[in-house]
């Protein structure tokens, strides 16, 4: 299944201009340069290097959320502004914290997976857990839970040995990488930085996407000890300084985050000669490539017996998926799976426009999101929610008639509705079929079902779980919270080419430094504080602050941020006091 990407969703990278560019040229040069630096630095040298990053990336935490939020009309005071600092900052922090322990277990000789407790999952699947890792995640996530799943017949000792990945041989470098950053979640371009140096031992030259090029002093800044040290150049510029960096003999690799569209440009070039090449499996570029690329995220409502204070706040759940950032996520939840069969349908469904209705308003700022929404509101079962052009939600009814919501990633605030027949083990299992089967891409999918359901359906969940082809699956959370994790790789399912990249290729994050994973699985609980104890969820976590009707969000993030920056018992109950008032 591919990803049908709408006209103007995403600026693009053409072929490269012809001629030199001595400019770039010299940045290279100075990287190859960087490059036998870097391996000459052993793993004490990049620790050091690391919190130098660290340090520089807390001082920079205020302007980085203050110009972020102006990228995306965000009004000061908003509490949409959590936001940013969750996904920016935050997200940056927590991942050079986690990276330098792994060094740090490597350097003095050990796994970074040395006293993991592994499990077993269906298929003969060995598992690790990746949260909680101590008690400070125990305390900030209580009840929240991920694991990394492995393909069947990798075993413990294989993992624990080759945990670690570039760090084990950090003499052997491998060349200069180029990173083509991301335009929605400010954190990505700099955490794929990261993983590029310490996984991969490639120095780096970051092209920053426009649509965030006023964020470039702040990078400058937060990641000036890379920069400082030669194992970062960073640029900016159109389309035609990616497409002449990523074709450079000096470029021995290119990641990119984005769309398909954009990656198959910088893959097999422009127009019919470009699709011609792709058709006959024939790149352009002739280099290693990795990727994430996005998709059509599902969320499958498994029915069971919800009470009221259940269904409202699970479509405020929902609702948080698709609406986060305006919409503009590559893990955005765009497809909900629920039963024709679930006495409550009518009821959850009709509790989901409202809430679609009542959430705030908020711009849709990512180009081309005008264009993108007035697409979908051509669907048959399209439905203005709240002020026309702002959200959609759209009635596929059984998938009958025009089921494009499932292949096209619409990147806006666009919410479509699938209903299949079944109940119980009978659903899912048709559910997670669907997925695999006509959705696009393999990012992420998400599972929402009650704790007597869980119960009932016994160790055939997780066999669904095992049969559901995703990167990173959310079992009653969103797949965000994986990619937030920074211990947690993130990425699409395996298996994907340069000609059929669907979500992408190969992972990020990842700071424990797996090798080869196969997914990530992360379980949250049904409800909230206290109704979770109630309900017999052994959880203390209040509305989660990334929710989109948390009240608190702007103060809990930065709370959070600070928390990263300088962890300290003394901060946390200053986190709880933000963070319960949700």
């Amino acid at each position: 299944m591919t990803v049908a990407t709408p006209a103007g969703s995403v600026p693009a990278e053409p072929e490269p201009e012809p001629g030199p560019r001595p400019e770039l040229d010299a940045l290279l040069t100075e990287l190859a340069e960087g490059e036998r630096r870097w391996a000459a630095t052993p793993l004490d040298a990049r620790i050091a290097l690391l919190g130098r990053v660290h340090a520089a990336v807390a001082a920079e935490a205020e302007n980085w959320v203050r110009t972020a939020s102006r990228i995306k009309l965000l009004p000061e005071g908003s509490p949409l502004t959590g936001e940013e600092w969750m996904s920016g900052p935050y997200a940056l922090l927590t991942s050079l914290d986690a990276l330098a322990r792994s060094l740090r277990a490597v350097a003095a000789g050990r796994s970074p997976l040395d006293g993991a407790r592994f499990g077993r999952a269906p298929g003969g699947r060995v598992t690790v857990p990746v949260l909680p890792l101590g008690a400070r995640d125990r305390l900030l996530l209580n009840g929240f839970t991920a694991e990394v799943w492995m393909p069947p017949g990798t075993d413990e000792e294989t993992m624990r040995r080759q945990a670690g990945l570039g760090a084990l041989r950090p003499e052997r470098t491998t060349g200069v990488g180029l990173v083509l950053g991301a335009g929605n979640i400010t954190s990505i371009a700099p955490l794929d930085v990261l993983y590029e140096l310490v996984a991969h031992n490639r120095v780096v030259v970051l092209k920053l996407n426009p649509v965030l090029g006023g964020l470039e002093p702040v990078y400058r800044r937060a990641l000036a000890p890379l920069v400082d040290f030669g194992v970062l150049r960073i640029v900016s510029g159109g389309g035609d300084v990616g497409g002449y960096l990523a074709h450079h003999p000096g470029v021995a690799h290119v990641h990119i985050t984005g769309s398909l569209a954009t990656h198959d440009l910088v893959a097999f070039g422009p127009g019919e000669e470009g699709r011609a090449r792709k058709a006959a499996g024939t790149p352009l570029l002739a280099k290693p490539m990795t990727s994430e690329l996005g998709g059509v995220s599902p969320v499958i409502v498994v029915p069971g017996e919800w009470s009221e204070a259940d269904l409202r706040y699970q479509v405020e759940h929902i609702a948080t998926q698709r609406l986060h950032n305006s919409g503009h996520n590559c893990i955005a939840s765009q497809l909900v799976l629920v039963s024709a069969d679930w006495p409550q349908r009518e009821a959850f469904l009709d509790l989901l426009r409202t809430a679609l209705r009542r959430l705030p308003a908020r711009p849709a700022w990512y180009p081309g999101s005008a264009e993108r929404l007035a697409a979908a509101a051509a669907h048959p079962g399209a439905e203005w929610q709240g002020a026309e052009g702002t959200r959609l939600l759209l009635d596929l009814g059984d998938g009958g008639g025009d089921v494009s919501p499932a292949t096209t990633e619409y990147f806006a605030p666009v919410l479509g509705v699938l209903t299949l027949p079944g109940t119980g083990a009978d659903f899912l299992d048709r559910a997670v079929g669907t997925a695999n089967r006509d959705l696009a891409g393999t990012l992420g999918a998400n599972v929402l079902a009650d704790p007597a359901t869980l119960r009932r359906l016994g160790p055939a969940f997780d066999r669904a779980l095992a049969a559901l082809r995703y990167g990173t699956i959310a079992v009653n959370a969103w797949t965000a919270l994986g990619f937030l994790t920074a211990t947690a790789p993130w990425g699409a399912f395996p298996g994907h080419t340069v000609d059929d990249a669907q979500s992408g290729i190969g992972v990020v994050h990842n700071a424990l430094l797996i090798d080869g994973p196969e997914r990530t699985v992360v379980r949250g609980p049904f409800r909230p504080f206290p109704r979770s104890v109630a309900g017999g969820e052994w959880a203390l976590f209040p509305k989660p602050p990334w929710f989109v009707t948390a009240r608190s969000a702007a103060l809990t993030g930065r709370r959070l941020t600070r928390f990263a920056a300088e962890p300290s018992w003394a901060r946390l109950p200053g986190v709880f006091a933000a963070a319960y008032r949700a």
